[in-house]
């Protein structure tokens, strides 16, 4: 009975941690991808970039409005964006009103703020030739985390169930 009792909790415990993953992919999460980034502004110009939000990285969400915000110290800005008529895609106008180091934040509207490496605006700046962040890998490294989330319960499960062989002392014949 005992046996019995041991490998029915088991059981539920592989059953609920192999639930765990499927939640957090479950949960309602959004990706942005931005046309470009500020590199290369400078003080007072404005930097017009295209917002492509997704539901889950793949699912263009209209209802939402997400916003920019900048940050340099204690000065902030608040950009809203408008939609272009794409599907998921929003446009903003951002400027940054002085030269020194901006942190830049894309809040989607439906699930989180979105942050990205620090920018320097300068006075003769040139633009930098680095690719644009995607945002898209947020979406990968969820998907990765419950992945491996899956394997640790799975792991974990085995460990429970799996009998433990006790050894038995030789019997010698004499």
């Amino acid at each position: 009975m005992r046996s019995f009792i041991r490998t029915s909790a088991a059981a539920l415990a592989i059953i609920a941690l192999l639930a765990l993953p499927a939640a957090a992919l479950g949960g309602g999460w959004a990706t942005v991808g931005l046309s470009s980034t500020p590199d290369g502004l400078e003080p007072g110009a404005t930097w017009n970039v295209e917002l492509d939000v997704r539901q889950h990285g793949r699912t263009p969400l209209s209802d939402v409005h997400p916003t920019v915000r900048i940050t340099s110290g204690v000065l902030s800005r608040t950009f809203a964006t408008e939609p272009t008529g794409k599907p998921g895609v929003h446009r903003a106008s951002v400027t940054f009103p002085r030269a020194g180091t901006w942190r830049y934040v894309v809040d989607d509207g439906f699930s989180r703020r979105h942050g990205y490496p620090p920018v320097r605006i300068e006075a003769g700046a040139a633009p930098a030739a680095a690719a644009a962040p995607t945002g898209r890998a947020t979406a990968y490294d969820r998907v990765a985390l419950a992945a491996l989330a899956g394997i640790a319960a799975t792991a974990l499960a085995l460990a429970l169930v799996l009998p433990r062989r006790r050894r038995r002392p030789a019997v010698h014949g004499g």
